[in-house]
C-alpha cells in the first residue's frame, strides 16, 4: 500500500473514533454525570442499567400562621355576652329561693354543655330540666340554706363577744365558710357533668375529688370568695351577671386543677 493510501485508512479510522465518542461519550469513576444523561456504567443493579439524577425534593407546605384560628372580637364579646344573659337568667330563677338548686344545676349543665360542645342546649329542653330539677334541688337549697345560716350566727355571736375564742375562732370561723363556699361550688360543677341531676352524687364525686387533689378545694374557694368580695365591694347590682362568669370561674378552675381525675 502506497504512502498516501495509509494517510487515507488512517483519517478513515479517526473519523470512526470521533462519532462513536459524540455518540456516547464515556463516563469516568469521577466525572460527574450531565444532567439527563444516563449512566451505563456497571453498578449493583447490573451493566447497561440507566441511573438518571434524583429529582428535585419536593418541600412541605409552610404551616399557618399562628393565631390564625383565634376567634376575633366579636366571638369574644358574643361568649361574654351570654355568659351574663345565663348569669342573669339563673338568678332571677333564683328568687323564689326554693328553686335555687335547680336553677344553678341547670345553668351549671347548660355551660358544661357549652364548654364541650361550643353551643348552648335548646330552650325547651333547658327549661324542661328545670323543671324536673326543682323538687331534688329543693333539699339540697334547704341544707345550704342551713349550713350558710350556722356560720352566720357563729359569726355574729363572736364578733359580739358572746362566746369566747375572739378572733381566733372568727378567722376559723371565716375559713370553714370559705372552704364550705369552695366545696359547694366544685360540687355544682360535678352536677353540671351530670347533666345538672343528683345532688348527692355530685357531692359524693366533689369529695372524691377533693381527696385526690386538695388543691381543687382551694381553687374552688378562691373563686367564690373573690366573687363574693366583688359583689359586696364593687358593685351589688352587677351580682346578675358575675354569677355566670362564676360558674365559668368555677368550671375552669377544677379543670385545670383536676386534670385527669375528673370524672
Amino acid at each position: 500500500m502506497t504512502q498516501r493510501g495509509r494517510s487515507d485508512a488512517m483519517a478513515e479510522v479517526a473519523r470512526g473514533a470521533s462519532e462513536v465518542g459524540r455518540q456516547r461519550p464515556p463516563v469516568g469513576p469521577n466525572q460527574p454525570v450531565q444532567p439527563g444523561t444516563p449512566n451505563r456504567a456497571e453498578h449493583p443493579g447490573g451493566p447497561g442499567v440507566d441511573r438518571q439524577r434524583p429529582a428535585t425534593p419536593t418541600w412541605p407546605e409552610e404551616p399557618p400562621a399562628p393565631g390564625a384560628d383565634r376567634p376575633d372580637w366579636r366571638d369574644t364579646l358574643r361568649n361574654a355576652a351570654d355568659l351574663a344573659l345565663l348569669g342573669i337568667a339563673a338568678t332571677v330563677a333564683t328568687l323564689p329561693v326554693v328553686t335555687a338548686g335547680a336553677a344553678l344545676g341547670t345553668a351549671s349543665a347548660a355551660l358544661h354543655h357549652w364548654i364541650e360542645t361550643g353551643s348552648w342546649p335548646g330552650l325547651r329542653a333547658t327549661l324542661r330540666g328545670f323543671g324536673r330539677r326543682v323538687l331534688p334541688g329543693a333539699g339540697a337549697t334547704a341544707v345550704a340554706g342551713l349550713a350558710g345560716t350556722l356560720l352566720a350566727v357563729n359569726l355574729l355571736v363572736l364578733g359580739r363577744g358572746v362566746v369566747p375564742g375572739g378572733t381566733v375562732l372568727v378567722a376559723v370561723t371565716v375559713a370553714l365558710a370559705v372552704a364550705a363556699g369552695g366545696f359547694a361550688g366544685l360540687t355544682i360543677v360535678q352536677l353540671g357533668r351530670q347533666g345538672g341531676e343528683g345532688w348527692g352524687t355530685a357531692a359524693r364525686a366533689a369529695a372524691r375529688l377533693i381527696a385526690a387533689r386538695p388543691a381543687v378545694l382551694l381553687g374552688t374557694a378562691g373563686v367564690v370568695a373573690l366573687a363574693g368580695l366583688l359583689c359586696v365591694l364593687v358593685l351589688p347590682l352587677l351580682t346578675p351577671i358575675l354569677l355566670g362568669y362564676t360558674l365559668l370561674g368555677l368550671h375552669a378552675t377544677t379543670r385545670r386543677i383536676a386534670g385527669s381525675d375528673l370524672s
